[in-house]
Formats: C-alpha cells, structure tokens, sequence
C-alpha cells in the first residue's frame, strides 16, 4: 500500500467499506454537496490535515473533501473513537492517509497529530481543537502557510475562543458547532441518542426506573436529558448556570447540586466541558453499583485519579468498557475510561444528524478558501444563509415541504407603518 498510515489492519477494508456505503445512504445533504463539489473542485490545491472521530459519517466527509480536490490527512481526534475498519477502508479503498487505532496510547496518540501536521495544511478540521492547540505550541512554522480551519465540537470552540481572547490565535477558524445546523440537531439529537446508545450497551442495564443524573443543560446533556426521561427514567439535572437550570425545571427535570445527586443516582452522565464535575467528594457518597459515564470531548469531567485514590488500586474490567472501583464495601462501575461513551462503546452519532453537521464542515473549508484573506485571526460562524441552505436540502431530502410567503407577506414583514 503506497499510501501513508497507521491503522490496526488493512485486512479490514472490506467491511469497513460496507459500513461506510451504509452510512452514505443516510446522509443526503453531503452527496449534493459531494455532486457539487466534484463539478466544481473549490479545494483544489488546498492540503487538509483533519483531526476528527474516525467514524463512517467522517469517511463520508473526507471523501466528499478529496472530491471537492483536497489533499487530505486524517487522526484521530480521541483515543477510543476510531473505528479501525473504517480507517482501513479510508487508505485501501479511497486512498487517503490516516493514523488512527482504536485504543492507541497517549503517546500514539500525539504522534499521529504529528503526523498529520507533517502534511503541512493550508486547512485544518479539528473536532476538540487539538491540531490548532499543537500547532500554536510546538509547530508554529507551519502558521505561515495556513489559510483557516474549521472546528466541530463545543469544546473546541471554548479552548478557541480562550485563544482569540488572548490574541494568541494566528489564523481565523470556523466554528462549524455553533451553526443551528449542528449543534440544534447533532448536539441535542444525536448526542442524546448515541449517549444512551453507549451507555446501554456496555452494561445492558434497563433505563426504564433509574434514577440518571445528568450533568449540565447546555445542548447535549438537554438531548441526553430527553431520551433517558424518554425511556422511562427519573432524570436529575445539576446546573451552575441560573438560565440553563430555571429551563431544566419547566422541562420537567428535578435540579440539585451534583453533591445532593450523587446519593440518589443510579447512572451519571457528564456532558459540561469542564474539568472534576464528578469528584471525590460525590464518589464517596455513591451508592453501591452507581455507573459514571461521560460524553464531554474530554476525559476530565470525571476526576479519575481521585477515583483510583479511593478505591486504593487497579480497577477490574468486569465487561468491555466497563471497569469496577471498589470503595470500601462498595463498588463503582467507570465506563469507557471516562472518555466519550457514544464513541467508546458505540457507534457515535446517527449517520442522517451528521449528515448537517459535516455539511457545515465542508461548506466552511470552501467558505474559508474564498474569504480567508479577509477575515482576520477570530472565530467565526458560518453565514446564516450557508445554514438555512444546509436546513432547506436536508428537508428535501425528508420529502418536506414548507410554506412560502406571499409578497405582501415579506413587504409587511419588512415595514413600520402598518399598525393596529
């Protein structure tokens, strides 16, 4: 295989191949974009070094990139999110480089985004802001031929927008999160499916009845919120934010401090984006076989060291993904490392939510091809008309139609006059 990587196995194309056909079918939005893209070529010459979960839906992106003439490179943008088949077929079947493993080592880890930066991008895609955040540490060299880039989640944005603050970003990114689009449907949607859906399936436990608390109300533990109160369990929400905790109450969700929750629940779900939401303090007060899951970017909402504090050693995998802490006569049940359970034990997101969320991924690399020369070190959202249009071909996608309005409509819509 003359084509650059390090993935588990080339033997695995095959069926990664499949999976990502499956997936293609569900993601309509991207294969008018693909249509497009192939027709018009807006990224030819532009070398693109993505940082992204390495799922079906990314190969889908990727492919719909090197159409579109990209020269691309992918890693992984977590430890435990890379579909190994899937990497395989993106170099044996599409020929695109890719370093990624399922289970890499931290050390793996930062060689592969290394090795994505040594193809010196004029664009880089983030999903967690960990190229721009090497680059901006120990390979500024490459900052004179980066034209922008895009970033996926909202973690990202938050480091990227701390950056921007203090004028230490160099080159303008797009926050593709913050377009209704993505973090509206994806965030709320698919966050709070595919959460659940990692969740269920590493401990195979019935939702229907437990107590599941559910940390933070931004859009993804809302979505989390929902489905689990959707499957019948009594949900509690804990909050720092006044506004997001006065909305958890009139959706019908009980709120209390983390401390208050952490003898009642049976299930934790982190989804804040901040550092220790579950500590010490909140193990030592669990009951017996509570479950700690986390579905923020990174594995520090939950303060594992403190939790091998406690129990005083190794924990004992008792399942895949699910490691026993035992605290005195107690035992604490970690998923996935505390890393992203969606990714770590499922399959990440539904193909057709991420279908507008790498939409608004591709269309912000050609957004930012044609405008970055004009658009100053920041963080950016796509137009508002990039993002109804992202909104219109994925209801005609769904065979749905919506109303028009009239002339006289949008004059009145447009006018003061007209009164009482």
């Amino acid at each position: 295989m003359s084509v650059e990587h390090d993935v588990k196995s080339l033997d695995l194309a095959t069926g990664g191949r499949y999976r990502i056909e499956w997936a293609e079918q569900e993601m309509p939005v991207l294969r008018a974009i693909r249509e497009r893209f192939a027709k018009e070529k807006p990224l030819a010459g532009m070398r693109v070094a993505a940082c992204l979960h390495v799922t079906t839906e990314t190969a889908n992106l990727m492919h719909t990139l090197q159409v579109g003439g990209a020269d691309i490179v992918l890693c992984a943008s977590n430890p435990l999110s890379t579909q190994d088949d899937v990497a395989a077929s993106l170099v044996a079947n599409y020929e695109i480089p890719v370093y990624a493993i399922k289970g890499e080592d931290n050390t793996t880890y930062y060689d592969h985004l290394k090795a994505a930066l040594d193809h010196k991008p004029h664009i880089t895609m983030d999903d967690g802001a960990d190229l721009v955040s090497v680059i901006h540490k120990t390979r500024r060299e490459l900052l004179d031929g980066i034209v922008g880039g895009t970033e996926e989640t909202t973690t990202g944005v938050i480091r990227l927008r701390a950056m921007a603050k203090d004028g230490a970003l160099a080159f303008p990114i797009i926050a593709v999160n913050d377009s209704d689009t993505k973090h509206l449907f994806d965030n709320r949607y698919g966050t709070g499916q595919s959460t659940l859906d990692g969740v269920i399936r590493a401990t195979n436990l019935l939702m229907a009845g437990r107590t599941i608390v559910v940390a933070g109300y931004g859009w993804c533990s809302r979505g989390i919120a929902s489905r689990a109160q959707g499957m019948g369990a009594n949900v509690i929400v804990t909050e720092i934010d006044p506004m997001r905790a006065l909305e958890a109450v009139m959706d019908g969700f009980r709120v209390m401090p983390m401390i208050d929750a952490a003898p009642i629940g049976d299930v934790f779900i982190t989804a804040t984006g901040d550092k220790d939401v579950l500590d010490a303090q909140h193990f030592e007060v669990m009951k017996h076989g509570a479950v700690v899951a986390n579905s923020g970017h990174f594995n520090v909402e939950i303060n594992i060291p403190a939790l091998e504090k406690l129990s005083g050693g190794k924990p004992r995998l008792v399942r895949p993904f699910v490691e026993e802490y035992r605290i005195k006569n107690r035992s604490i049940y970690l998923l996935g490392e505390g890393r992203l359970i969606n990714l770590a034990a499922a399959e990440g997101h539904p193909a057709s939510v991420m279908d507008m969320s790498f939409a608004n991924q591709a269309l912000g690399a050609e957004y930012m091809v044609k405008n970055a020369k004009n658009m100053a070190p920041n963080v950016y959202t796509i137009p508002k008309e990039v993002d109804n249009e992202i909104a219109r071909l994925k209801l005609e996608a769904l065979g749905v139609k919506i109303d028009v309005l009239t002339p006289e409509q949008h004059e009145y819509l447009n006018q003061w006059e007209e009164g009482t």
